[in-house]
């Protein structure tokens, strides 16, 4: 069987030094104008996460879903730590609480414009989770556990996942919804409101990992 392997690469091999692919004259073609004429929305990456590749970004969604599982797994066994590190001096403080203020703004701008301009869903959900993390290492760790119980973040990040399967599969299947102009923010059919729902769900999954890490380990 090994010399069947050997001759089909041999083969393989030749096909592609004696008859190269024809070449393609992409003279008068642009990549990124098909792309945003294909999606409807400017920021062509956003077009291809979540038109052209929305195979893979399921899949990346459920992943980043399955690694916060992972964590809990993994600190499962540990006790809890009795030390947390954090800022205590008011100098740190105040500079980490303007870097969350700035960090959930610049979040927010991307999650709802992403597909306008560059940047999108899961840069905007680690800017959130930046600005969690920067309010955890100047606060109570039992507050920040209260706010997230208080909220239901983590039914609300499931929830998240569910509702992008859900838009994703509609839009693999052919169910659009109406493009709109292109450049408003209002356009792209389901693009703005899956880079939002990403965003939701990178920034509610960071504020639980990093709690987990606190708890268990004590220190970021």
């Amino acid at each position: 069987m090994k010399w069947v392997y050997l001759a089909a690469g041999i083969a393989l091999y030749l096909k592609m030094l004696f008859f190269p692919e024809p070449e393609i004259d992409l003279a008068d073609m642009s990549i990124v104008d098909i792309v945003v004429q294909d999606s409807g929305v400017p920021n062509a990456v956003s077009g291809i996460i979540f038109r052209n590749r929305l195979y893979d970004t399921i899949f990346e969604v459920v992943v980043f879903s399955l690694s916060i599982l992972g964590v809990r797994f993994l600190l499962a066994d540990e006790r809890p730590s009795c030390t947390v590190y954090q800022f205590n001096d008011d100098p740190s403080i105040l500079l980490a609480r303007l870097g969350a203020t700035i960090s959930a703004l610049v979040s927010i701008e991307l999650a709802i414009r992403g597909h306008l301009s560059p940047g999108g869903g899961f840069a905007a959900g680690v800017a959130g989770g930046t600005a969690i993390g920067l309010v955890a290492i100047t606060s109570s760790p039992q507050w920040m556990e209260a706010i997230y119980q208080r909220w239901h973040a983590a039914t609300w990040e499931k929830i998240s996942v569910l509702i992008f399967i859900v838009l994703a599969v509609l839009s693999l299947v052919g169910l659009e919804l109406p493009r709109g102009e292109l450049g408003t923010l209002i356009s792209g059919g389901w693009i703005p409101l899956l880079n939002v729902l990403v965003a939701v769900k990178v920034a509610l999954g960071s504020w639980a990992a990093i709690l987990l890490f606190i708890r268990y380990r004590g220190l970021l």
